[in-house]
C-alpha cells in the first residue's frame, strides 16, 4: 500500500486526544483545511475543522500561561505548533530570517520580561545552521529580560560524539608499537557549552545518545524518554508476546533495548555484534540470542544511514526472524537510508517526529508518530515545578 503524503503542519491536532496522539503515515488521513494563521516565523498553514476547535476549547487545561512563551525555530515548526496545541497555547510571534550573506537574524516581537521562555528548536540538518539559529534565539531571550530559559532541543545534534574512541593508547603489533586514534574532539561538551553560555538556564532533551551527556550541561537537563510513545503503538499491533523479541543492532544499545524489552510484555533480549571500521559504515559479525520463528523488533535512537540497522535486519532474516520491525526516535534519514529502509527487510519502521521529515522520504512502511503530547505535557511539568513522574 502507498504511503499516504500528508503535510506535518496539517497533523498537529491529532494528538489532542488519547490513543489518536500517533500520527502513522501509513493508513493515515488528511483533514481539509479550514483556515490559516500566522504565528511567528511566517504564515503556517494549519487544519482546524470546527469540531477540533470545539475539542480544544472545552479540554484545555486552566492554567496561569502568562508568564509561560512558547517560541519555535525553524528547524521543525510543525512539531513546534503541535506542542503548542496540545498545551492550549499559541506560538510566541518571532522574526527568523538570513542576511544575504547567510548570517541569521533574530527579533522576539512580543515582549518576554520577566517570563518563562520555552525555545523549541532541534538541532537537525543543516545541524550548523540549526544550532547557530538557537544559540542568537537564547540570545535575544536572555537581552530581552527573560526571568529563565528553556532549550527544548527534540533531537541534539552532536551528541555521538560524547568521548573519545582512545586516548592515545599505544598497542603492539607485528610491526611493533603504534599509535591508534585519539586527538578527537568531544563535540557533545563543546555544545553544551555553547547552549550554557548563550544563556539557557535548562534544556529539555529526548533520547540523548548517552546518558553521560547530561553531565556535559552546568544548568538543568529534562531528558525525555520516549519510549512510550512506540511502546503505546506497538502494544495495540496485537503481536503474541511469545513470539516478541527485542533486539539491540549494538553492543552500545543495550542498555536501552533491555528496558525496551522489559516494559514490551518482559520479552527477550536479542544483541547483534558489529565492529565499525569508519563513521558510518558498519559491519555485521554475529548474533546473541534466539530470534528463529520470532518477531524481531530492533530499538534504536536514531536511524541515520540505516547502514547498521539494514545490515542488522539481514542478519536476523538469515537467523530465522519471521519479521522485522525497527523502532527509533530520531529519524535522521541521511542517504542512502530510504534505499535501505525501503528494500524489504522490514515489516515496518517506526519513528517519531522529534525531526521534520521531507515527503521524499516517505515511504509504503514508514510510521512517524508525534511525540508532541509528550513535550507538552512535560513543558507543564517543569513550568508547574512538579516533580511527579509523567
Amino acid at each position: 500500500m502507498a504511503a499516504l503524503m500528508v503535510s506535518s503542519s496539517s497533523l498537529f491536532g491529532l494528538a489532542h486526544r488519547g490513543v489518536s496522539s500517533r500520527i502513522c503515515v501509513s493508513n493515515s488521513f488528511k483533514c481539509d483545511m479550514t483556515r490559516t494563521g500566522n504565528y511567528g516565523n511566517g504564515k503556517v498553514t494549519i487544519s482546524l475543522p470546527e469540531f477540533m476547535e470545539s475539542a480544544r476549547m472545552e479540554t484545555t487545561v486552566n492554567r496561569d500561561g502568562g508568564k509561560l512563551k512558547l517560541f519555535s525555530g525553524s528547524a521543525n515548526p510543525a512539531l513546534s505548533q503541535e506542542i503548542a496545541w496540545n498545551m492550549g497555547l499559541d506560538l510566541g510571534k518571532i522574526n527568523i530570517k538570513r542576511f544575504a550573506d547567510g548570517e541569521i537574524y533574530v527579533q522576539l516581537q512580543e515582549s518576554v520580561r520577566g517570563c518563562d521562555v520555552y525555545l523549541v528548536q532541534p538541532t537537525s540538518p543543516p545541524a550548523n545552521e540549526n544550532l547557530m539559529e538557537l544559540l542568537i534565539m537564547v540570545d535575544a531571550c536572555r537581552r530581552a529580560s527573560a526571568k529563565n530559559i528553556t532549550v527544548v532541543v527534540p533531537y541534539f545534534g552532536y551528541s555521538r560524539a560524547d568521548r573519545k574512541a582512545s586516548s592515545n593508547a599505544v598497542c603492539i603489533n607485528y610491526r611493533g608499537w603504534k599509535y591508534v586514534q585519539g586527538r578527537e574532539a568531544i563535540t557533545a561538551k563543546l555544545v553544551a557549552n555553547l547552549i550554557t553560555k548563550a544563556g539557557a538556564s535548562r534544556i529539555l532533551a529526548c533520547d540523548l545518545h548517552s546518558g553521560q551527556s547530561m553531565g556535559y550541561f552546568d544548568i538543568p537537563v529534562d531528558h525525555v524518554q520516549c519510549q512510550p510513545v512506540i511502546l503505546d503503538y506497538l502494544s495495540n499491533k496485537g503481536i503474541c508476546s511469545d513470539d516478541l523479541v527485542v533486539v539491540s543492532p549494538d553492543v552500545g544499545g543495550v542498555a536501552r533495548a533491555r528496558s525496551f524489552a522489559k516494559t514490551l510484555s518482559a520479552a527477550p533480549l536479542a544483541i547483534v555484534d558489529k565492529r565499525r571500521h569508519a563513521h558510518n559504515v558498519a559491519q555485521v559479525m554475529n548474533l546473541i540470542g534466539d530470534v528463529k520463528g520470532k518477531v524481531a523488533v530492533m530499538v534504536d535512537d536514531m536511524i541515520d544511514t540505516a547502514g547498521t540497522i539494514a545490515k542488522a535486519a539481514a542478519l536476523l532474516h538469515e537467523e530465522g526472524a519471521r519479521e522485522v520491525y525497527a523502532c527509533c526516535t530520531h529519524a535522521v534519514f541521511s542517504p542512502p537510508a530510504i534505499e535501505r529502509l525501503s528494500g524489504g527487510l522490514f515489516q515496518e519502521v517506526i519513528v517519531t517526529n522529534t525531526l521534520p521529515i521531507a515527503e521524499k522520504n516517505y515511504f509504503p512502511r514508514l510510521t512517524v508518530l508525534s511525540v508532541a503530547n509528550l513535550l507538552a505535557k512535560t513543558i507543564w511539568h517543569v513550568h508547574d515545578d512538579n516533580d511527579s513522574s509523567m
